[in-house]
């Protein structure tokens, strides 16, 4: 065997330094194991956050669409509460003029009857109350109708 010169053979020390790279490389595995782990688990916070930005996002637009339709919804409801008073108010002036009396006749059918009936303008005019013009239209409207 070798000696050194300490009294130490050349191959103890080389077997000491062997045993030292043993042991070092031994924590080589674990220690890239702890990597991996850490990796997968930086990508997963990474995933993690970019997918609650978006929700979050996504959350606001559709809140922002919420809102929108419920404005929308507003206004409809809105609109259909005046439709219905003035459905309301034309269906009053409608039973209004349903119940009427027959007695209370116009002028103007008055003398659109007289002129069916072959009166002159000048009897339709001091019959009804209206103009001689206008008696004289109705004739000419109405006469022309019945021949």
């Amino acid at each position: 065997m070798k000696s050194d010169g300490k009294g130490k053979s050349y191959y103890g020390r080389y077997r000491r330094r062997s045993s030292r790279r043993k042991g070092w490389r031994a924590y080589l595995a674990p220690l890239f194991a702890v990597i991996a782990v850490l990796a997968v688990y930086a990508v997963e916070l990474v995933l993690l956050l970019r997918w609650s930005g978006r929700s979050g996002s996504h959350g606001a637009k559709r809140s922002a669409k919420a809102g929108a339709e419920q404005r929308a919804v507003d206004g409809l409801t809105r609109e259909v509460g005046e439709l219905r008073k003035q459905v309301a108010r034309l269906q009053a002036e409608v039973d209004k003029l349903r119940t009427a009396p027959a007695g209370s006749v116009s002028p103007y059918n008055l003398a659109i009857q007289m002129a069916r009936q072959g009166a002159s303008a000048n009897d339709i005019a001091s019959g009804c109350g209206i103009s001689r013009g206008e008696a004289e239209l109705i004739v000419a409207l109405y006469r022309k109708l019945r021949i």
